[in-house]
């Protein structure tokens, strides 16, 4: 096995996940937090697209590379009325889900030693596409303190001159956190003024709460355009994540490289999913204001729910659907009938498991170590079970 391939480790996010299944497998009443996936089902009539689909004999050929051409001009269309950024479809490439996107996007930018600025806490995924890219993780910490949002200064302070690219996301996986609309312009002109490439994942972007308000970088800061990838999908906002669509817009020069390179990866996308997809994103957004509203109720509850926890401190979440809660608190403390002691919040989401039947995932996946992320995209009942058990447990 190559040292490349060897040195990947498995998702965090899914093994917790895996984990939690086998012992519900097993008939043991466990509660998971750990999945970052929608709870409802996709739309109706974005199934019933797909349906027409599979019965259609043009789509059981080979298509076009970079995408179905009318799904490439309506995720075009789309990007202006959700983001006012304005595109072409020949700057759309459709992918094999927002993770082809990421990998992607890191192998068309990245030579050998190229540094990625890379804020944490980060999705678990990202530092794994760069190093396979050849690529080298510079991460900037961030605390609750500070919103978990980076500062400029913080950036310029990470900035040599091998840095190529920023990566900016928000709302954010794992801390909810949205930045608001004059420090992304701030990171944005940086970026600009030292020509650095900016990769915005905006996967979650119909995913805000309260007085937060999701911004698109390019938007706000539109001569970046030409140095400027954005990344998303349709898992997260239409509850379609095992249909595997999503995309990568950018200068039609990066698009016609990341063309050439998914020829040889992948071909093109599965069609029928492509058309799911089509109806999904040239549809409107009455299920996703559903979606949205239950999500927001989730989150305020989740955050009230664990803040009641004597140890554990938590930032009501702001977008996409994570609480990210510290447990320093709990760390080195006796928990459970046999008053074990974890003394990481790797051992402490083990006994979390063994004692509670609560799945979630330690922050040291997310480069927090202290911190863990709950997922609230799961049935209200569920959810204040699973933090009813752990109130329990900590009492």
């Amino acid at each position: 096995m190559s040292a490349r391939i060897a040195a990947i480790a498995e998702s965090p996010t899914l093994a917790v996940d895996a984990k939690a299944k086998a012992l519900k497998a097993a008939g043991e009443d466990v509660i998971g937090f750990g999945a970052g996936e929608p709870d409802f089902p996709t739309p109706a009539h974005v199934v019933e697209a797909a349906c027409a689909a599979a019965k259609d004999p043009a789509m059981h050929r080979y298509t076009p590379t970079p995408g179905l051409p009318d799904l490439r001009a309506a995720i075009a269309a789309k990007t202006k009325r959700d983001s006012g950024f304005e595109v072409s479809p020949e700057q759309v490439i459709v992918t094999n889900g927002g993770k082809h996107a990421v990998f992607a996007s890191f192998a068309l930018l990245c030579d050998p030693g190229d540094e990625i600025i890379v804020p944490g806490p980060y999705w678990v995924t990202y530092p794994e596409a760069i190093s396979l890219a050849g690529g080298v993780t510079k991460v900037i910490p961030t605390t609750e303190e500070t919103g978990f949002r980076v500062s400029v200064d913080q950036l310029e302070a990470a900035r040599t001159e091998r840095t190529k690219a920023v990566l900016f996301v928000s709302p954010s996986n794992p801390t909810g956190a949205v930045y608001p609309k004059e420090e992304i312009v701030a990171i944005g002109e940086w970026a600009l003024r030292h020509g650095i490439w900016v990769i915005t994942d905006e996967i979650y972007e119909h995913l805000t709460y309260g007085a937060h308000t999701f911004h698109s970088l390019p938007t706000l800061v539109p001569d970046i355009a030409d140095t400027c990838i954005v990344l998303n999908g349709v898992a997260k906002t239409y509850a379609m994540t095992g249909w595997r669509v999503g995309w990568m817009i950018g200068p039609k020069d990066v698009i016609k490289a990341a063309t050439n390179f998914q020829s040889h990866a992948t071909s093109n996308v599965c069609n029928v999913a492509q058309k799911a997809a089509l109806a999904a994103v040239a549809g409107d957004l009455t299920a996703v204001s559903m979606m949205r509203d239950a999500f927001y109720r989730r989150g305020r509850t989740m955050h009230q729910m664990l803040s009641a926890i004597s140890g554990v401190t938590c930032m009501e979440p702001q977008g996409a659907f994570y609480c990210f809660p510290s447990f320093q608190g709990l760390l080195g403390r006796p928990v459970g009938a046999d008053g074990r002691v974890a003394s990481n919040t790797l051992e402490l989401c083990d006994l979390m498991l063994s004692e509670a039947k609560v799945a979630l995932v330690p922050g040291e996946a997310f480069g927090a170590p202290g911190y863990a992320r709950l997922s609230f995209a799961l049935a209200d009942k569920d959810l204040e079970e699973g933090v009813r058990r752990l109130q329990q447990l900590f009492a």
